[in-house]
């Protein structure tokens, strides 16, 4: 080959890779990507320096997502922090023991199935009211936990009434929507009639009753069923409280065939509000005054 020859395919040559580099180059630019594929030195030779106006979006971004992942995760407990933070009985006075199991009036009254007859104009109170009645039998007035729970039982000597408590991670949401129903009972379900499962019928009744500001938010009812319990008539009074504190809440039922004694429901909604902080604050909780 002569040396015009040489001359021209080396120009040709050139041009290709000046092409190819300026193509690459655009392909880097558009997809946002960069090609560390690069020597030191190519780089070096053709320093570019950053546009504020093109890195405005990319910091923006940056910036979101760290924001995002500032925001605080949802606290939930633990199953160990669950039982740390349930009452004892010296948070409830010196006539409260450990339960020796359910009372006999657990299946006798509250095992019964709402007489829909009486809910003419709205059916869907005779619903809430079946949930009620579900709810307290089965103990889960709040819902299903949706994450760890923990719960324990104690009996009043002084009265016979046993208080059954609970801790549990459920969600915000859930419990709105929980204690937004929960408040509509008294309306719905102010008195009603239910038939248990030996066709004995009794009178329900459920009112509002009033908590000490505890925790983020609290619901408080008390419901009481008239009927007979082995072919006695009989009363059984129920104290329904629940506080919310962050995602999760305590819940309890306390009362009995003599009543319930609401100074000992309020004793221990406040001192389980406190618990239930101390322990999802990573705290351990005080210990109860004697």
């Amino acid at each position: 080959m002569n040396r015009s020859s040489c001359l021209l395919a080396s120009a040709l040559t050139a041009g290709m890779l000046l092409s190819t580099a300026a193509c690459s180059s655009d392909d880097g630019n558009a997809s946002g990507r960069t090609d560390r594929s690069a020597s030191p030195a190519a780089a070096s030779a053709s320093p570019v320096s950053a546009s504020p106006v093109a890195d405005e979006p990319r910091a923006a971004a940056s910036s979101g997502s760290a924001s995002a992942s500032a925001s605080p995760a949802v606290r939930e407990l633990t199953k160990d922090e669950a039982h740390t933070a349930l009452i004892t009985n010296s948070d409830l006075g010196s006539q409260w023991t450990t339960s020796e199991g359910a009372a006999t009036w657990r299946d006798a009254l509250l095992k019964s199935k709402v007489d829909a007859s009486q809910f003419v104009t709205d059916k869907g109170n005779a619903a809430d009211c079946q949930k009620l009645l579900d709810g307290l039998y089965a103990e889960d007035l709040l819902g299903k936990p949706k994450g760890e729970s923990a719960d324990t039982g104690f009996d009043d000597s002084d009265d016979e009434a046993q208080m059954r408590y609970e801790v549990a991670a459920y969600g915000k949401q859930a419990l709105d929507d929980q204690f937004t129903w929960l408040d509509s009972l008294p309306d719905k379900c102010d008195q009603f009639t239910a038939v248990s499962t030996k066709g004995g019928r009794q009178t329900v009744q459920v009112i509002h009753t009033d908590l000490d500001d505890a925790g983020d938010a609290r619901k408080g009812l008390q419901i009481k069923m008239t009927g007979d319990l082995d072919d006695n008539p009989d009363t059984l009074t129920l104290d329904f409280a629940a506080v919310r504190v962050g995602d999760s809440a305590l819940s309890l039922t306390n009362g009995g065939l003599s009543g319930a004694e609401h100074d000992s429901t309020t004793q221990a909604t406040e001192a389980g509000a406190d618990r239930l902080k101390d322990v999802l604050n990573g705290k351990s909780p005080k210990p109860t005054q004697g």
